[in-house]
């Protein structure tokens, strides 16, 4: 017993020693994230995750873990969805968090979530001014992408 605890530790510990980098981020879908940061004041971070709570893209910053929002961003996103139709039997848009700290405003975009952080001082008129067209456009770039034919072509040549 002793030989094959030990042995499972010398595994354990080559596998915990492995780097990983995480998800690939969509350049496109980033770059909408920066820009939308650059034009609204206040705003701290970005992220869109897709509605099973994987990370699409996002620009945070570095002290929030990106995968962790994203999976919150998805349950808010389910949660809200949920909500607005039992409510009023029609589909989700936006929620606002408020919060000591700022704002966390989490946009439906299409089956994906789009997650703007902003302080307390952002005007949240101006931010859902600039952050609902980017939302619609998260969404159809998202959706070309998924309809893409020449996707498939890419992934599956050898």
């Amino acid at each position: 017993m002793t030989a094959r605890k030990k042995l499972l530790g010398e595994l354990m510990g080559r596998l915990t020693k492995v780097a990983m980098s995480g998800p690939e981020q969509n350049t496109v879908v980033l770059a909408e994230l920066k820009l939308l940061r650059d034009r609204v004041p206040w705003l701290t971070g970005t992220l869109v995750a897709s509605n099973d709570g994987l990370l699409v893209a996002h620009d945070l910053p570095p002290h929030i873990e990106p995968s962790g929002m994203a999976a919150m961003a998805a349950a808010q996103l389910s949660l809200s969805h949920r909500l607005a139709t039992t409510a009023h039997g029609g589909g989700f848009h936006e929620v606002v968090v408020r919060g000591t700290g700022g704002h966390v405003v989490i946009y439906a975009a299409g089956w994906n979530s789009l997650t703007v952080l902003a302080s307390p001082e952002v005007n949240v008129g101006r931010l859902h001014l600039e952050s609902r067209p980017v939302a619609r456009a998260i969404t159809d770039h998202l959706t070309a992408m998924t309809n893409d034919p020449r996707k498939d072509q890419a992934t599956n040549t050898e």
